[in-house]
C-alpha cells in the first residue's frame, strides 16, 4: 500500500481556511483531517473530538512532556497541538492527512516531514480580512487588533509554502485547493509507487 501525503494548510486567520478545508473534505473523501489539540474554551457550535480535542492547559502541558506532539505551539493565548502517532499511522495506512495550523507550527511539520506540501491562504486585501474578522462578532476590539498584527507577521513568511491561494472567490478557491490535493497524488513518486505493476507492464 503506497503511503499517504501530509498537506498542511495555513494563513492569517479570517482567510478563510476553515471553510476551504470543510470543502475539501467533503469533495474528497481519501482526505482526512488531523483534530488538533487545544487549551482554549470550545466557540459556540464546536464540538469535542471534531473540531478540536479540547482539553486543560495542564493536560497539554503534560502531554507535551510526554512527546506526544508532532507540533506543538502557543497561539493568540492558547495552546494547540498535533498528535504525531495519529498522523503516522494514518499515512501509512495510505490516508492523505490535512492539518490546518498556524505558521509556527507548520514550520516545525516541515521540518520533520520534508514530503509535506504547504498550502497558504490569503486574503484578497487587508481591509476585507478586517472585515472578516469584525463580521463574525466573536472577537474583542483588542483582540481584533492582535489577530491583524500576527496577520502581517504570518504573510512575511508565505515564501515557505509550495502553493498559494487568495480567496477572494469561494467557489474558485475551493477548485484550488481540490486541484492541488489531485496535483500531488499525480506525481511521478507517487503514480510509480502506486502502480508500479501497470507502469512495468506497459513498458514492455
Amino acid at each position: 500500500m503506497s503511503k499517504g501525503k501530509l498537506f498542511v494548510v495555513a494563513g492569517p486567520s479570517g482567510a478563510g481556511k476553515a471553510t476551504l478545508v470543510h470543502a475539501l473534505l467533503a469533495a474528497d473523501a481519501k482526505v482526512q483531517l488531523s483534530v488538533s489539540f487545544t487549551s482554549r474554551a470550545p466557540r459556540e457550535g464546536e464540538q469535542d473530538g471534531r473540531d478540536y480535542h479540547f482539553v486543560s492547559r495542564e493536560d497539554f502541558l503534560a502531554r507535551v512532556n510526554r512527546g506526544e506532539f508532532l507540533e506543538h505551539a502557543e497561539v493568540h493565548g492558547n495552546l494547540y497541538g498535533t498528535s504525531q502517532k495519529w498522523i503516522t499511522d494514518s499515512m501509512a495506512s495510505g490516508l492523505d492527512i490535512l492539518l490546518e495550523i498556524d505558521v509556527q507550527g507548520a514550520q516545525q511539520v516541515r521540518r520533520l516531514f520534508k514530503e509535506a506540501v504547504g498550502i497558504f491562504i490569503l486574503p484578497p486585501s487587508g481591509d476585507i480580512l478586517e472585515q472578516r474578522l469584525r463580521n463574525r462578532g466573536t472577537e474583542s476590539e483588542d483582540a481584533i487588533v492582535r489577530r491583524l498584527a500576527n496577520a502581517r507577521e504570518e504573510i512575511s513568511r508565505v515564501e515557505e509554502f509550495d502553493y498559494v491561494i487568495v480567496n477572494e472567490h469561494i467557489d474558485q478557491a475551493v477548485r484550488d485547493i481540490i486541484g492541488i490535493v489531485r496535483a500531488e497524488r499525480c506525481r511521478l513518486a507517487a503514480q510509480s509507487e502506486r502502480h508500479q505493476a501497470l507502469i512495468t507492464s506497459l513498458k514492455g
